[in-house]
């Protein structure tokens, strides 16, 4: 018992030493750290001010802290757009209160570490795309009183350990993929109007427990069966557009809900069939054998130990400043989280190719027809098949992490769902890990880069018709990525160099500088501890570049200026292409100047329309640029490239014409 004692005293002094020389948790900044990491957009910079250096990060936006400052209690970002998924080590800020990320773009799923926060009392992570099952630990959260989970891609059966939250007061889970039976059986004996106090009987399960419950919605989901008794207190919307025998509230039709007959409600349940278990636990009490009581000593022993190293940190800690751990560098223990983050459904619609099947293809990796420090583009010809554009991403495996993997996942997701004739096709992808490959695979547009026929091509082969028919087929393809994708899908950096032309000179949109966005996290977290831990370095970090719809808006101006022109963005010798054109955009007697002197022939009105175009693109105010939507509006009404208006130029456009077609 003495020695006990001491082990106590040892562990208050070592608790005391900790807060003595650290006011703030130094664990709870780098959990928040590592959540910052695990989202890889921001659009409006709310994580601007988190910084991983800062000891304190109670001023950090969306904190919310202890009254004496040592603790975060409250995080709340919530209709701030974040992309990105939850880290698990948000379980571990041990006295937080509220976990409020409503309305964003999570994905990923819910970590089964959350039901660690045995303080928490809201968690709202309503209005995300989150996937995957409800991890069962979330019933080990015994003080929560609102879980709000709805609208989201939730996936499984409906946890009974909900039946623990004895404090619960409103469940929102409408708008999901939830399947089963709503885990709220009650005991046959008991009426049907059983609900509130009564309910924390023994002889109920399942949400039946759950005394506090007022408000709860499970509509729009695919739970079968019927509505429990307990539960029927609540309104009929909260049980509608679900698979339940009760017709009223209304239900999904037999078509959407399939032929499979509900699930039988198991009755292993039951508590009567328990109590043996109860009896031998007591026996087993009783008589302790003398090998667990040597075990216990030991292990008690072992546990001493380690206070005193603890005890001996803590002095070191005193004399050193803490130093900030940043969790991206992999340890040989984390290749464990790999698989914790994959989503195995997102890529089941998206063809998976070998690798071995991409050499033969790309002649052995070696028709290499692009490259950067970032990654190396091949073309390739599949048997039977299309001519192939194959990008492969240039990292270590040591350096490839459980979010790299799912950033890559979902960038092969979203480039998938792109189907339009002025938008690079993805073909499928290459996931392996002997040797270690990650690749996209897109068809092959034959006629290269716009950048390499306007800067490298014969002049006499891009007339000013088709420049603007290029021009408007680029806008075609950004009016679709913009307006008519859900969400928006943005070009990483949109530039001469990422439109493709096919051989009738079609352009097609490529986003193949999208790894970048999946480096950069990489590059971005690794760069406060030196180089050891970069990638591959990149000229601009994902905040600076602040891609989005408004970013993707300006470049469009400066590519129409490049296509015109003929010069390109940025060179030394002529300086900044916008700076130089701003001076003839908007006087009609100098404006001729912007046009590629290889271009004999050009019609003034286009011209006029194009310059007016370029103006509002380059609006330095984002929010004063139009859409895409007006843009391509305006070129498609007032360009002309039909074969009379070119006739019409010059008797030598009879010329032109025969090398444009």
């Amino acid at each position: 018992m003495r020695s006990y004692t001491s082990v106590e005293l040892l562990f208050i002094v070592c608790g005391v030493l900790f807060v003595t020389c650290d006011a703030f948790s130094v664990n709870e900044v780098w959990h928040l750290t590592t959540f910052k990491e695990a989202i890889y957009e921001d659009p409006h910079l709310v994580l601007s001010n988190w910084n991983p250096l800062d000891a304190d990060p109670c001023d950090w936006s969306g904190i919310s802290c202890s009254v004496t400052r040592d603790h975060v209690i409250k995080i709340n970002i919530s209709g701030s757009s974040l992309k990105g998924f939850l880290a698990p080590e948000l379980g571990q800020i041990t006295y937080l209160q509220e976990l409020i990320l409503h309305g964003n773009n999570l994905i990923g799923i819910i970590p089964k570490e959350l039901g660690m926060l045995k303080h928490l009392e809201v968690l709202d992570l309503g209005m995300n795309q989150i996937t995957g099952p409800i991890p069962p630990e979330i019933g080990n959260l015994t003080n929560v009183v609102k879980i709000n989970l709805q609208s989201n891609g939730l996936t499984g059966r409906l946890p009974p350990e909900f039946g623990n939250l004895k404090y619960l007061q409103e469940l929102r889970l409408d708008r999901n993929r939830l399947q089963g039976t709503v885990p709220a059986g009650s005991s046959p004996d008991l009426p049907d109007n059983v609900h509130g106090m009564y309910a924390s009987s023994a002889n109920l399960t399942g949400l039946c427990r759950s005394s506090q419950l007022k408000v709860a919605d499970f509509s729009f989901n695919f739970f079968v069966g019927s509505i429990p008794k307990c539960l029927e207190y609540l309104p009929s919307t909260s049980f509608q557009g679900n698979c339940l025998q009760n017709r009223d509230p209304k239900q999904r039709s037999t078509m959407l809900c399939g032929s499979t007959p509900p699930a039988r409600t198991q009755s292993g349940g039951n508590p009567k069939h328990r109590p043996a278990a109860d009896d031998v636990s007591k026996h087993q009490a009783a008589s302790k054998p003398a090998w667990l009581l040597a075990l216990e000593i030991v292990t008690g022993t072992m546990v001493g130990s380690l206070f005193l190293i603890g005890l001996l940190t803590a002095f070191q800690r005193c004399n050193s400043k803490p130093s900030l751990i940043i969790p991206w560098k992999k340890s040989a223990s984390e290749k464990e989280h790999m698989t914790v983050f994959i989503e195995p459904e997102i890529l089941k619609n998206v063809v998976r190719y070998g690798r071995q099947d991409l050499e033969v293809a790309c002649e052995d990796f070696s028709n290499i027809i692009g490259s950067s420090p970032d990654s190396l583009v091949y073309k390739g010809n599949m048997k039977g098949g299309p001519e192939i554009a194959v990008i492969s991403l240039c990292i270590k495996e040591e350096h490839w992490t459980g979010y790299l993997e799912l950033y890559f996942q979902r960038e092969v997701a979203d480039l998938a769902r792109l189907n339009h004739e002025n938008t690079g096709k993805l073909l499928g992808y290459c996931r392996e890990s002997a040797p270690f490959t990650r690749m996209l695979v897109f068809e092959y547009a034959s006629n290269g880069t716009l950048y390499e026929h306007l800067h490298y091509g014969e002049g006499c082969q891009f007339s000013w018709t088709r420049r603007m028919k290029i021009i408007l087929g680029i806008a075609r393809g950004l009016k679709y990525l913009h307006t008519e994708l859900e969400p928006p899908f943005t070009i990483s950096e949109l530039n001469s160099s990422s439109v493709y032309l096919t051989d009738e000179f079609s352009p097609k949109l490529v986003d193949f500088e999208s790894w970048k966005s999946i480096l950069s996290r990489s590059e971005k977290n690794s760069g406060t501890i030196g180089s050891q831990g970069a990638i591959c370095i990149l000229p601009n970090s994902l905040e600076e570049r602040h891609l989005d719809v408004q970013g993707n808006v300006y470049s469009f101006g400066v590519l129409l200026l490049e296509i015109i022109s003929g010069r390109p963005p940025y060179c030394k010798e002529k300086g900044d292409l916008v700076d130089w054109a701003k001076e003839y955009l908007e006087m009609p007697e100098v404006m001729s100047y912007v046009v590629d002197p290889e271009i004999k022939h050009f019609r003034y009105e286009d011209l006029e329309v194009i310059c007016e175009v370029v103006s509002l693109c380059i609006q330095p105010e984002p929010s004063k640029r139009p859409s895409m939507n007006e843009l391509s509006a305006t070129l498609e009404s007032k360009i002309d490239t039909s074969i009379s208006i070119e006739l019409k130029a010059s008797s030598l456009a009879w010329a032109e014409l025969a090398l444009s077609s």
